[in-house]
């Protein structure tokens, strides 16, 4: 593998080649259909005036940003409308960075490579804090490695790739960490709606100027390819050097970007506005099904797993055979099953595979998996 190419793409090249039939467990992309609203919206869109085709706020549109003000509870002018989570996220930590004193980002480990990648990208210096052996991330671990060197720490939860989620007193400890080291705390929040443990408590129930919170619609609303996310930074009027995150943002997200597809975003408002509960509640189900039963194919096989708590990845680890890259190519040639090595996620499950459930095929990759083994 060539060192300069994302894990994930090439994972995805080497399956996408293979001989036979191969269920792909690598990437999250959801295969259930968006909301019915959300399809309804770009339909009116396209007999919208010309005028409705130009330049959108490079911030986002307005009623796009008040929905999502309301519905979160801040301001909108504290709304930043991003190329998915993965604009947000780098916004959060660049302008962290520029911000704060000090040049490290703190991360867990296991990571989403995606966190690792924008430290490096961002020449900061990283610091890896192992999560416990339930994969939850431990807010003492990280104030002892917290020093004044640091100026971002990273979270996702519900996570991926553990698929824990952390409860209110975790993302407290977490806040007040980053206050006692004058940090930003970036609170990457994209799997909200897929919470199972009833534990989920969003960073912006604490009131704090030291954390951001990053999300998109792109895994709630089944819609990757859009590419609508979004970031609440800390009202303007908190002293600095947080009151003035959301401007610094502001700048370099219209100087990246311009602004955000329109039509996206008028979809994504109509669907906000029109779709009830129950559209997430039944998805919720289902990932259920998935996991309960790709679960007990794995306790079949006799391997370790996590029990995802939210998000829709399990990470497992098979006797004998470590989540190595060599590894995954060889399920991918001799059981029809492609997931990620652990090792792309960090050192502390690297001995595991990780399996994202967002194929209508998970009861077969669970029995190809359990006759392999």
């Amino acid at each position: 593998m060539d060192d300069d190419t994302p894990p994930f793409f090439y994972v995805m090249n080497y399956a996408s080649e293979a001989e036979g039939d191969v269920i792909d467990m690598v990437s999250g992309n959801p295969d259930w259909e968006p909301p019915e609203a959300l399809r309804e919206g770009l339909h009116e869109y396209a007999d919208a005036d010309t005028d409705a085709f130009q330049y959108p706020p490079s911030v986002g549109l307005r009623e796009l940003r008040e929905e999502i003000a309301t519905r979160r509870g801040v301001d909108i002018s504290q709304v930043v409308i991003t190329n998915g989570a993965g604009e947000a996220n780098h916004l959060a930590m660049a302008e962290g960075l520029d911000a704060m004193d000090g040049n490290e980002i703190i991360l867990a480990d296991p990571v989403y490579p995606y966190y690792d990648g924008r430290t490096n990208l961002l020449d900061a210096e990283k610091t890896l804090v192992p999560v416990d052996d339930d994969g939850h991330l431990d807010p003492a671990a990280v104030r002892e490695h917290a020093s004044a060197e640091t100026a971002v720490i990273v979270v996702n939860s519900p996570n991926n790739p553990t698929g824990v989620t952390y409860g209110g007193d975790t993302v407290e400890e977490l806040v007040d960490v980053a206050e006692e080291y004058d940090a930003l705390l970036v609170s990457d929040e994209v799997y909200d709606h897929f919470d199972y443990s009833g534990r989920f408590t969003s960073a912006l129930s604490i009131d704090s100027p030291n954390r951001v919170v990053t999300n998109s619609f792109s895994k709630s609303m089944a819609i990757t390819g859009w590419r609508v996310g979004y970031a609440i930074f800390p009202r303007e009027d908190r002293p600095d050097p947080y009151g003035g995150l959301v401007d610094s943002a502001r700048t370099r997200h219209m100087l990246t970007n311009v602004a955000i597809s329109r039509p996206a975003q008028t979809a994504v408002l109509q669907a906000l506005r029109e779709t009830g509960p129950e559209y997430y509640e039944q998805v919720r189900e289902r990932m259920v099904e998935r996991i309960d039963r790709f679960t007990a194919a794995l306790e079949a096989a006799g391997a370790d797993y996590t029990e995802p708590e939210g998000s829709f990845y399990v990470m497992a680890r098979f006797p004998g055979t470590p989540g190595t890259m060599e590894n995954i190519e060889m399920l991918i040639d001799e059981a029809g099953v492609a997931g990620m090595p652990g090792e792309a996620f960090g050192e502390s499950r690297s001995d595991w595979m990780r399996f994202a459930l967002v194929s209508p095929r998970v009861e077969e990759a669970a029995e190809r998996l359990d006759e392999f083994f």
